[in-house]
């Protein structure tokens, strides 16, 4: 696993022991920053299910201002301070070692992008989604981008919350949504 392109291109990063966590591939993380490339650069991004901190430090490498990483694990909290500070982007990141819904429940900031990667058929991705939502955390014009396995279907969210597009890689989904702002994006 390794950071693709920006500041810190071609640094490894470390990865967790055991198979509680699945780290994006290279190729779906190739493919979710070709669809986020222009929503990145100067923006503050939420890593929500962290894991070894992979999509935020990609994000950040890549000029993201700012990033917040939160994992109940405390060993991938530890993960992640330890690759922040590997790729040299600790001043940039946050981490939060703590249930990921209790997290968005009390959040005071609002995020340009959201990226969702729990444990899949853990029902925390809708969960998620949903308090997303209902606390109106993402941004006007923000984008969430989700992973999940390429049969799940995942649920429409009310206005100014707003399905886009799926894109598929083998048996995984990227599933897009937008947050709508006073004036219709093109």
């Amino acid at each position: 696993m390794r950071v693709i392109s920006g500041s810190a291109r071609g640094r490894r990063l470390n990865e967790l022991q055991g198979m509680e966590t699945r780290p994006t591939t290279d190729r779906v993380k190739e493919a979710l920053f070709n669809i986020v490339q222009f929503e990145v650069p100067g923006r503050d991004i939420l890593d929500l299910f962290a894991g070894t901190g992979q999509l935020g430090i990609e994000a950040l490498s890549r000029g993201a201002a700012r990033c917040t990483f939160v994992d109940q694990r405390k060993d991938a909290a530890a993960l992640v301070r330890e690759n922040l500070k590997l790729t040299g982007l600790t001043g940039q990141g946050k981490v939060v070692q703590g249930d990921s819904i209790s997290y968005l429940m009390s959040c005071r900031e609002k995020f340009h992008v959201i990226f969702l990667d729990p444990p899949y058929q853990s029902g925390l991705l809708e969960r998620a989604m949903e308090t997303i939502a209902a606390f109106d955390i993402l941004r006007e014009h923000g984008i969430m981008i989700c992973e999940s396995p390429l049969e799940q279907v995942l649920p429409d969210l009310s206005q100014p919350y707003e399905r886009g597009k799926d894109y598929r890689y083998g048996k995984i989904k990227l599933t897009v949504y937008r947050r709508n702002g006073g004036e219709r994006r093109p």
